[in-house]
């Protein structure tokens, strides 16, 4: 088997796509490089903030499901979303701007020997920044070069995962032998499972609780999480390997700017495997991806019914010059 090469994307559910962008765009100083449905229900806008060029491992992606009740935090939920930063001054950074823009945080504190810096947004969506400071594996992306952040500071794509899971020895199981993790360090409660060349890039965070009640997915909570894997044939391979072990799966799903298979691994806990390609760059020029609203060429025929369906959100940067601070 070939193995995951680490995180691919997490996608979330906002209650705003306008407050979304906002604080994506002028807060964490993300790039939106696709703006887009959801193209199993194209109400719903599905907006991509990655990278400087959209990279696979660097996506945080967002639904907006009209009239979604606020999400229950709780266990059996992939509760919080780690993003990379290059170094541990970069923390001490984010501190001082989480305070200047009020964004809610927990300081900076230690765990799995890496430095981390939790925060949420306006949805009580659960974040985390890790610093990459001697981290080894998977390489990350490319922070974007005309936003808000000095370069030295910025994001540049996701880290670990955290899954809060009631019966620990179920998942763990799975993890090592559907997934072929590696289990490779405890704190407590929390376990830390790394893949493929590993690193922030490539782990998993489990916290055994059974104390909380169940999650209950609404806005503010995370919808899925996705891993790399090269392209169609190793995809393939995954979607044998996993209903080997007796998962039902949705088979290859074509989602043009990747390609995808999804399996209900735990109650409530969705995972997807998805291609490094085809990328973001194929309908959109660099300079100004996720400016416009972009569908895949099956849902084109249906543009004029889909734009009457989502307002207008102005995401045009490119006439915009952001002042680093």
């Amino acid at each position: 088997m070939n193995e995951l090469k680490g995180l691919h994307h997490v996608t979330a559910i906002t209650s705003s796509a306008e407050k979304n962008y906002e604080f994506f765009t002028y807060v964490l100083g993300m790039r939106l490089v696709k703006k887009t449905v959801n193209q199993d229900d194209i109400q719903t806008y599905h907006l991509f903030f990655a990278d400087d060029e959209g990279n696979a491992g660097t996506d945080m992606t967002f639904f907006d499901f009209p009239g979604i009740p606020k999400g229950v935090h709780g266990t059996n939920e992939i509760y919080k979303t780690s993003f990379r930063v290059p170094s541990d001054i970069a923390l001490d950074y984010w501190v001082k701007r989480f305070e200047r823009l009020d964004v809610q945080h927990s300081g900076i504190k230690e765990q799995f020997g890496k430095k981390t810096l939790s925060f949420v947004d306006f949805d009580d969506q659960h974040y985390q920044l890790i610093s990459d400071e001697n981290n080894q594996g998977v390489a990350s992306g490319i922070p974007w070069q005309k936003g808000p952040i000095p370069l030295e500071f910025a994001i540049t794509g996701l880290g670990p995962i955290f899954v809060r899971i009631a019966d620990f020895h179920y998942f763990k199981e799975m993890l090592e032998k559907v997934l072929l993790c590696k289990e490779i360090g405890q704190e407590g409660p929390f376990y830390l499972f790394e893949m493929g060349e590993g690193g922030n890039g490539a782990q998993i965070v489990v916290e055994h609780n059974t104390v909380l009640p169940p999650s209950r997915q609404g806005y503010g909570t995370v919808h899925h999480a996705a891993f790399r894997v090269d392209d169609r044939s190793v995809l393939d391979e995954w979607t044998n390997h996993i209903e080997g072990f007796g998962f039902q799966t949705s088979g290859f799903v074509d989602r043009f700017f990747f390609g995808s298979l999804y399996a209900r691994v735990a109650p409530q806990i969705l995972f997807e495997f998805a291609t490094d390609g085809p990328g973001f760059m194929g309908d959109e020029p660099y300079e100004t991806l996720g400016e416009k609203l972009s569908l895949p060429p099956f849902l084109e025929p249906k543009r004029e019914q889909i734009e009457k369906m989502v307002r207008p959100i102005d995401t045009v940067r490119s006439t915009k010059e952001f002042v680093k601070e």
